[in-house]
């Protein structure tokens, strides 16, 4: 039933995605917010290369992203020939590759979550704007918002969800979901971690099993008292009872697999509400979190189908789209 929900879902927006040409292989440069933040381009990797598709993450310099990597990598100036431009914001990184690249098509993308209101360069990107994608009908419209245009984004679903793991919870096991406490020239933080970190305390002193799904950019040594995930967090997610963290991109996804969710809630922390949506509960006191994880239950379909969009086919579905923007 969620999935034939979910899957309906895909179809709002500019309409079902058609294949693209066999004949001509794509070329897509990505800047995202998160400069050197390949890990939101990895997904679509197995995609691309089933298609003969070429996707390049441009990035400032190599310090921080290296050719020894999963996702390729290039400086605007080392760039390889490219049929598409593709953003995933209006940050500082994907205006200034919008405008070395002016000749180049161009697509914004929401990889990760953005919040509703209206970011200050977006005036720079509209008028070139050719198409605008999203994970779900909920993250489209904080899209929307994000880039201000009533334009509606096409539905393509999180490539994180194509081969989702199916659920097996363990008795006791919690999973802590973290965020990042300290921005760096990758990217920002959200606040948060504190209570975080004073709610996983609790929860282990309860007797539960404390499990942690590390952000990519987050401090490890914050969260070596307990057992760090070696999977990435939707996956590690299949093997808890319940899940708690600072609301992220992942929480639809993991809400998508039937594990309940607990929302740490920071009040220096603005979060977009399809992200509050899915949660079972929220805390902002530490000494509510053993209760709330206790009593969480899993979203129901409906909230799920708005949050995390389609499951299955995702990658295709946004690869199709950019091909067909890059031949417009």
């Amino acid at each position: 039933m969620l999935g034939g929900a979910l899957g309906a879902a895909g179809l709002i927006g500019l309409g079902a995605p058609a294949e693209a040409s066999p004949r001509r292989r794509l070329r897509v440069l990505v800047a995202t917010n998160e400069p050197w933040g390949t890990y939101h381009v990895e997904p679509l990797l197995a995609e691309a290369a089933r298609r003969g598709a070429r996707l390049t993450q441009l990035v400032p310099d190599y310090t921080q992203a290296g050719p020894d990597g999963p996702v390729p990598v290039a400086t605007p100036r080392h760039a390889p020939p490219a049929d598409l431009l593709v953003v995933t914001g209006a940050g500082d990184w994907p205006l200034e590759c919008a405008a070395r690249f002016r000749r180049l098509p161009l697509a914004a993308s929401s990889l990760a979550y953005l919040g509703p209101a209206e970011a200050p360069g977006a005036r720079r990107l509209r008028p070139r704007l050719r198409a605008v994608t999203a994970s779900s009908p909920a993250e489209g419209r904080a899209f929307a918002g994000y880039l201000g245009t009533r334009r509606r984004p096409l539905v393509v679903g999180s490539p994180q969800t194509d081969d989702l793991p199916r659920r097996a919870p363990e008795p006791g096991v919690t999973l802590v979901v973290t965020s990042v406490t300290r921005p760096d020239g990758t990217g920002g933080a959200a606040p948060g971690t504190e209570l975080l970190l004073a709610a996983a305390e609790r929860i282990q002193a309860s007797g539960r099993r404390v499990l942690v799904g590390l952000h990519p950019r987050e401090d490890r040594t914050l969260w070596e008292r307990y057992e760090i995930s070696d999977v990435p967090t939707l996956r590690a997610a299949a093997r808890a009872e319940a899940a708690i963290g600072i609301p992220g991109t992942v929480f639809p996804l993991i809400a998508a697999l039937g594990t309940p969710l607990v929302g740490c809630t920071d009040p220096a922390l603005t979060v977009p509400g399809h992200l509050l949506s899915v949660c079972s509960s929220t805390i902002a006191d530490a000494a509510g979190a053993v209760d709330a994880v206790a009593r969480a239950r899993p979203a129901d379909a409906a909230t799920v189908a708005d949050a995390a969009g389609p499951i299955g086919g995702s990658a295709r579905r946004l690869l199709d789209a950019w091909a067909r923007t890059a031949r417009r």
